[in-house]
């Protein structure tokens, strides 16, 4: 039996535990709610991997992966990407390495689709995530999304 943490499905048993993931107060302007994630998985299908990350049986938070869109939405598909989408991290249970954690589950799930770079997209703000991905090795490609500084990590080698 694995022990440490792991990543779960989303399903019927599970998803008021995802539900109830919050962020610190401070950090809520910085990510999007698990019930507002939960709703876009919903409609994006296939290429929304949600997913709930346990510890000894408890939720310590949520992660959602994007997988193969068309990044620029032209239906082309002349860029295709995958990534990270939105990683919440329940208050209490920060600074315990689950954040780290589910970025490299992300990476490895990514990898094992055939993927050789993994994409986020943050708030360009010194007190959000940035410092965050940069010491997991993400990198500004200079572009953003929405507002947001869109930033890309080499799979070449493990995250974190």
């Amino acid at each position: 039996m694995r022990s440490g943490p792991r990543l779960e499905a989303i399903t019927p048993a599970t998803v008021d535990a995802a539900i109830a993931v919050r962020v610190r107060p401070d950090q809520e302007r910085f990510v999007t709610p698990v019930v507002t994630s939960l709703a876009e998985a919903y409609a994006h299908g296939p290429v929304a991997w949600p997913r709930l990350i346990v510890d000894a049986g408890r939720p310590v938070g949520f992660v959602m992966a994007f997988l193969d869109i068309d990044w620029l939405g032209d239906g082309a598909r002349s860029d295709v990407r995958s990534g990270l989408w939105r990683l919440n991290v329940t208050a209490d249970e920060q600074g315990r390495g689950y954040g780290r954690f589910a970025v490299a589950e992300v990476a490895a799930e990514i990898r094992r689709r055939g993927g050789t770079r993994m994409y986020t997209s943050y708030e360009p703000d010194e007190s959000g995530p940035g410092p965050f991905y940069a010491r997991l090795g993400f990198r500004p490609t200079g572009e953003s999304s929405g507002g947001q500084t869109v930033a890309v990590l080499g799979l070449d080698s493990p995250a974190g």
